[in-house]
Formats: C-alpha cells, structure tokens, sequence
C-alpha cells in the first residue's frame, strides 16, 4: 500500500468484521514535515509545515451508550473497549491513548460525546518525527466533530488534540503538528504564527522548480515522552523568565546578543539562541519563498541543523550522517525535523540529483554500519478530510 493511497475499502471491511455494523464514513488526517522553526511553537514563535502524502485514515460509527471501542490495523491486539466517563489522563502509555484522550478532551471542554466504534490504520511511521501520534489525534477529532455536529474550526480541533496530547497523554508538545494535520493545503506550506494561530498558506510546489524535498527517516526511533523535550522547554521557560518576557518569541533578534549577555546558565543560553535564531530563519525563508528563490532556502536549512545539533544538542549520529552527507553530494540544504533524538531530515535538492544523493545517504549509512534509512519525497498535501 502506498503512502498516498488510503485503504478505505478493506478499512472498511475491515471495520465491519470487527464490529459487525457499517462506518458513518472514512476520514483521514496526514503527518507533517517540518521545513523549519523547530522547538518555535511552544515559545509562541513561527513555524512552517508541510501535510505528508502519509495519512492516518480512521472507519468511525457514532455511539450514544458511553462505549468507544479502538482498534488499529497497524498494532496487534485486540479492540480495546473503555467507558467514555471513566477516561483518566496518564492512565494508558500506548496507542489508544491518543484517540482515547481526543474523546476526553472533547468531553472536557463540554461536548457531550456519548461514544463510537474506531478502526485506524496508518501509513504515518511512527517514531520517525513526522507527527504520526498528532495523525491519530486529529483524524479522531475531524470524525467526532462530524459525527456528532460539534461544528468546530480546524483552529479548534488542533487545539482540542493538542490538549489530548499535552493533559492526557503526557508529552509537552506545542500545537505545530496538530494546526499541520489539520490546516494543511495540496501544494502549500503552512506559515503558522503560533501566538494567535494565525495561518498563511505559501505556495510551495517544488516540482515546478525542477526541485524535491526528500526526507529521510534515520530509523533510530524517538521517543518525546522520555523527559529530554520536557527538560529543553523547561530551559526555554526559564530563559523567558530571566529575561522578562512571556515567551522567548518577545526577544527580537537583533537584540539577540544583549539578551544572551544577561543569562547567566550556559545551558539556557543555548537554548535562547536557538529558539530566537529559529523564529528570524523562519521569516528568512519566507523572504525568499516571496521572492521565488526557492533554492535560496538551503543555506537556511543548514543553518538550522547546526543550531539543533549544537545549541539545543538534540541530533544524533545518524541525522548528522545524512546533513553531511547529502550536502557534500551536492543538496542544496538539508537539516533535521522534528523533536530530534532520532527520527527524519530532510534534503533540498535538484530532483535531478535525488537518485544519486539517496544512493550516497544509503551508502555511507551502510558504511558507518546503521541500519538502512527509508527515502521518500515530500510532497506538500492536503490537511485533514473526509473520504
């Protein structure tokens, strides 16, 4: 099965062996790739996504007897059935808690959801960075939404999916992956300011320009549960203390210098000067996207990776093994995405080249000894929607 092929009809068989009814109907919502401002949102900065062709696709059937029942295609188990008025948060570290805790989050904020029937599958990889987990989230929130006639804005359910994200599940994330999946548009990136969650959508069709994003997914798998995103964002809070300011989107960067001469944590420091560097790479690349100088970005990009790697420190090996390498074989940029640790980069390059630097990325991997990376294009696509 293809990543741009959703499997409505054996979900949907699939949905009725499993609970012997019909599905109201088949939505699905994308992963994301992020072409830069990492680590921006939660500082109320800038960002700028892009929907993956990868979707995950759920069969969903409305309940009204305070029953949900989940299953995934993708895990083995059995469906697992809870009581929508006993969802606890941090009750359940796997899979079901991400739609589990769309259901509550929903509830929470005072939507009477009585219940439903779920069956997902995904073609989102998960622990690669690409927001497989915001995926679940919203492809869950965009069918309740519908199926109980909530009428909320895409605004809303990115909100409503990052609380079940940050209160139930337990990962500190901000609200990028979740406005992504569900704000995206075919052929667009998503500049989205994430104080007011005002969105712009910047046209990026890199096939007209002779140009492809490809991303490439380490394989060495993250985990943002495990404490180190908690403790950069905490570094982060800190910094805007220090400085007086709300959010460190408040420090403008060109007064960037005196504002690191008055931190007095060596570690906080760097983390200002990323995340402050981050916001003006963002407005840069918009600049240049402006302009029609697509290929003006890659320096962009490159700039961003050694920020991460050596200012917020959350490379690894791998992902520095794929910059360095794709850059000396002739990319025009490429840098890490996502929450680091492991998980994808991503390359700027002439489509031209893309054989050749994905054989030279597969080689020195095999060289150093890694496990093979998966290789695929980005292909800037649509947000969430019903089938």
């Amino acid at each position: 099965m293809s990543a741009a092929t959703e499997p409505t009809a054996e979900l949907i068989d699939a949905f009725r062996a499993l609970y012997g009814r019909e599905p109201a109907g088949v939505w699905a919502a994308p992963g994301r790739v992020n072409l830069i401002g990492e680590y921006t949102d939660f500082n109320e900065g800038f960002v700028m996504p892009l929907a993956l062709p990868h979707t995950a696709v759920a069969a969903v059937a409305r309940r009204d007897d305070g029953v949900l029942r989940l299953h995934s295609a993708d895990i083995e188990g059995p469906v697992v059935e809870l009581a929508v008025d006993s969802l606890t948060p941090r009750s359940d570290g796997g899979w079901a808690a991400y739609p589990a805790g769309v259901v509550w989050a929903l509830r929470d904020a005072g939507h009477a959801v009585g219940g439903a029937d779920l069956h997902l599958a995904s073609t989102v990889p998960t622990g690669a960075g690409l927001s497989s987990s915001a995926a679940l989230e919203v492809v869950t929130a965009l069918a309740l939404d519908d199926l109980y006639e909530l009428g909320l804005s895409r605004r809303e359910l990115a909100l409503l999916a990052q609380r079940a994200e940050n209160a139930f599940v337990g990962v500190p994330c901000g609200v990028m992956d979740q406005m992504a999946s569900a704000a995206c548009e075919p052929g667009h990136a998503l500049h989205l300011d994430c104080r007011d969650l005002s969105v712009r959508q910047v046209p990026f069709d890199l096939a007209a320009d002779g140009l492809t994003l490809l991303v490439v997914d380490t394989r060495v798998k993250h985990a943002l549960g495990d404490g180190a995103y908690a403790e950069r964002r905490a570094g982060c809070e800190a910094g805007a203390r220090a400085l007086g300011v709300s959010h460190l989107r408040d420090v403008p960067f060109a007064e960037l210098p005196a504002a690191l001469d008055r931190l007095s944590d060596e570690k906080v420091r760097r983390y200002v000067r990323h995340v402050v560097s981050d916001d003006h790479r963002v407005e840069r690349v918009i600049a240049l996207l402006d302009a029609g100088d697509v290929r003006g970005i890659g320096p962009v990009l490159i700039e961003g990776h050694a920020s991460l790697r050596d200012d917020l420190r959350i490379s690894c090996p791998e992902l520095d093994l794929v910059v360095e390498t794709a850059c000396a074989a002739g990319a025009l940029g490429a840098r890490m995405t996502g929450g680091g640790f492991g998980g994808s980069a991503i390359v700027l390059a002439e489509a031209a080249d893309a054989e050749f630097l994905t054989k030279s990325v597969q080689e020195a991997f095999a060289a150093a000894g890694y496990a093979a990376p998966r290789v695929f294009p980005a292909v800037a696509s649509a947000g969430a929607r019903r089938l």
